[in-house]
């Protein structure tokens, strides 16, 4: 009768009762065991040697192509031939006749068809044809933010914070931004895709608050570099990706520098969290930030307006969730965050860019720490 155990009874009548190993086998063994994790060793430094020369080898073949260098070259200089072509017909001109373009020219772009996924799920309850309204803006506030960089030093120089209503931005919640620059503490800004999102770093530099900005540069590295001369206005101190990302962002605010970081793309490793009721991969660095040098937090994003205006908004700082310890919770946090960015989207969603593969998820395994329904 099984007493319910998995253990198997041997029967000592029977048993076989090996005779104890010398002192050259147990060596033998010793050495078997030893040159069989050489072997496994050796096999996975090949195998990481191969990994490694396959990256080297894109990362070589890529810019050395002289087909794939003359397009990036062509590319770069259309780029700032429209971009000379707008300074010299203005701003509010070439920004009409790009939208036009692009609201024609999208539709045949493979990501309008995301686009017009994306707006479906989040806006279940709108008309088919209010759903091509807020897709087709998208495609037109893409475009004039475009253009704007031809614009940008102008549109800086332009803003007096005495007189804002005279000038291409309006400020809310000014009194925010003072108490932050005066404050001698680094601070958390976060933003998201919405209007024209280089102008929040842009105008907080203007009035004496400048960032430290993780960006990710276009894979064209000429167009990169004129991207960079025309954010090197407002930006100095960007933070490209790369390994050690997070060790670079936690230095400079260790160092009393203010983070402008825009949390509204897909992070392979993020926080999963709901946003626009589905599951999302999130950008959790606000919260992480926060948890670690309990700085304060607020968020900024602006929204163009009809008269080619834009209205930048600074929230005060954010009452942040604690733990029971009384430290910030930093998945609760991130949580806050992203529904406040959502709730920004909703007022305005033709000026978001939907055209992002933001719910991509499922498709790799997940950090669990940040894991949430």
């Amino acid at each position: 009768m099984s007493d319910g155990s998995n253990r198997k009874h041997r029967n000592p009548a029977t048993a076989k009762h090996k005779a104890p190993l010398t002192g050259e086998e147990r060596r033998a063994r010793r050495e078997r065991r030893a040159r069989r994790r050489a072997r496994l060793a050796e096999k996975e430094a090949r195998r990481a040697a191969r990994q490694q020369a396959r990256r080297k080898t894109k990362e070589e073949t890529r810019p050395t192509s002289k087909s794939a260098d003359f397009l990036q070259r062509r590319a770069a200089g259309m780029m700032r031939f429209l971009f000379d072509w707008a300074q010299a017909v203005g701003r509010v001109r070439a920004s009409n006749i790009a939208a036009r373009v692009t609201r024609f020219g999208g539709r045949f772009v493979r990501e309008n068809k995301l686009g017009a996924a994306n707006i479906a799920a989040a806006f279940p309850e709108k008309s088919e044809a209010e759903r091509a309204g807020i897709l087709a803006e998208v495609w037109d506030n893409l475009a004039r933010q475009s253009i704007e960089y031809a614009f940008l030093k102008d549109m800086i120089d332009a803003f007096d914070p005495e007189h804002m209503e005279d000038g291409p931005v309006e400020v809310v919640g000014i009194e925010h931004i003072h108490a932050l620059r005066d404050s001698g503490r680094a601070g958390v800004i976060f933003g998201a895709h919405i209007g024209n999102w280089e102008l929040v770093a842009a105008i907080g530099d203007r009035l004496g608050l400048p960032v430290t900005a993780p960006y990710r540069p276009p894979a064209n590295p000429y167009i990169a570099e004129e991207l960079a001369k025309r954010r090197s206005i407002f930006a100095s101190d960007l933070i490209a990706p790369g390994e050690g990302i997070a060790r670079r962002i936690a230095r400079a605010l260790a160092k009393g520098h203010h983070l402008g970081i825009l949390v509204d793309q897909r992070i392979a490793e993020g926080q999963v969290i709901r946003f626009f009721g589905r599951k999302s991969l999130s950008n959790p660095v606000v919260g992480v930030m926060a948890r670690l040098f309990d700085c304060p937090v607020h968020g900024s994003y602006s929204v163009r307006l009809p008269d080619g205006r834009f209205r930048l908004t600074m929230t005060p700082r954010l009452d942040l969730p604690r733990d029971a310890s009384g430290r910030v919770d930093a998945e609760a946090t991130n949580v806050m965050v992203h529904g406040m960015v959502e709730d920004w989207i909703r007022e305005t969603p033709g000026q978001w860019l939907w055209l992002h593969d933001r719910w991509r998820y499922g498709r790799r395994k997940h950090n669990k720490r940040f894991k949430r329904d």
